[in-house]
């Protein structure tokens, strides 16, 4: 193989290709052989950042400043969904292009998670006319355009849960409920990759409105609500081992009873973190401890994300996102103008 930069060593090279800008990944590659095989490989595009090079970013939805005004969401002045990108080290923020089918913006409440090279979005109401939608759109980091995916198999579902898999890029989905309000057992796996979907086996109950994390091999569901407590959220939980195949035992008292389980995230170390009553804090054990006091600009509609081993927090309205610093102190990054606006959906990748 050729030289990726004639006169640099490999390692050093490599060290300059992984700092490419992700927009300029399309270009990158058509500098030649070598370069277009090492940008595709999914050891360079997804995971081969070193541990002392920051680690981006922040995908969210938020509103454009047009509304849409046509549809029964009119009266409403629903505004139209974008994808923006967060880098927190540098405060520098960025947006995708647009989907080529959402000549309206993204649908609402639509689902966003990472997996390989690709930013995988999924489901959520149609702006105009909040029909659900099972539609599925990819967008490839390395090649720098959107794909549309195979629409989710099954009925049509809204708030459900949602999570990826690194290794191999797997996304999964569980309850939610469908066009009839009925809360769904039922759950999925999508591999990226092959744009296949796949049939699990049910969860033991069902469970709107519930939240999905991807943590030491197994798809975690946690909290949610059935048909007939519609609202009164729950606090078990049950998990799906990748390894086996297999759903594990309920978990009865995984959060507190009546808590939207929406904040929680999986950290580093494998424990689950939760924004609860103006604090984060991290189960530890069979409780939930307190870790750090949540700014005050951050306590209604929050939104917790893990980044660099750490935490991030994207306060309501996107005004202020802040990440939680050794010594427990939070540092504020304020969104300019054109970045600020309701969040419908967060998660974080590593490019």
């Amino acid at each position: 193989m050729d030289d990726l930069i004639p006169g640099l060593p490999s390692d050093i090279a490599l060290e300059c290709l992984i700092r490419i800008p992700f927009d300029r990944f399309s270009s990158a590659r058509s500098v030649c052989r070598s370069w277009r095989t090492e940008l595709g490989s999914p050891a360079s595009t997804a995971s081969a950042t070193p541990p002392a090079k920051p680690k981006p970013s922040l995908p969210s939805s938020r509103p454009s400043p047009k509304p849409i005004q046509s549809g029964p969401a009119h009266k409403y002045s629903t505004p139209a969904y974008r994808i923006s990108l967060l880098q927190p080290d540098s405060a520098t923020w960025t947006s995708l292009p647009p989907i080529p089918d959402l000549p309206l913006g993204l649908p609402l409440f639509c689902q966003l998670a990472f997996a390989g090279s690709g930013l995988v979005l999924l489901g959520g109401w149609d702006p105009a006319s909040w029909a659900v939608s099972n539609a599925v759109f990819v967008y490839d980091f390395v090649e720098s355009t959107w794909r549309r995916g195979t629409p989710m198999p099954g009925p049509k579902r809204s708030f459900f849960a949602c999570s990826a898999s690194v290794d191999p890029s797997v996304v999964y989905v569980a309850g939610g409920h469908d066009e009839d309000k009925n809360a769904l057992k039922s759950a999925l796996a999508y591999d990226v990759a092959r744009d296949e979907w796949t049939q699990l086996a049910d969860m033991a109950v069902e469970r709107d409105e519930c939240r999905g994390v991807f943590a030491r091999g197994r798809f975690h569901v946690i909290g949610g609500y059935g048909t007939e407590t519609q609202g009164r959220f729950g606090k078990s939980a049950e998990s799906f081992d990748v390894a086996t195949w297999k759903w594990g035992p309920v978990e009865e008292d995984k959060v507190s009873d009546g808590t939207c389980a929406r904040t929680c995230v999986a950290g580093e170390d494998g424990r689950m973190y939760m924004c609860v009553d103006g604090h984060v804090a991290v189960e530890d054990g069979v409780t939930w401890r307190v870790v750090a006091e949540l700014p005050e600009r951050a306590r209604v509609g929050q939104a917790l994300l893990t980044w660099k081993g750490g935490l991030m927090v994207v306060a309501s309205g996107a005004q202020f996102v802040y990440t939680l610093e050794k010594g427990g102190t939070w540092r504020c990054v304020e969104a300019p103008h054109d970045f600020s606006g309701h969040v419908q959906a967060v998660c974080c990748l590593v490019i």
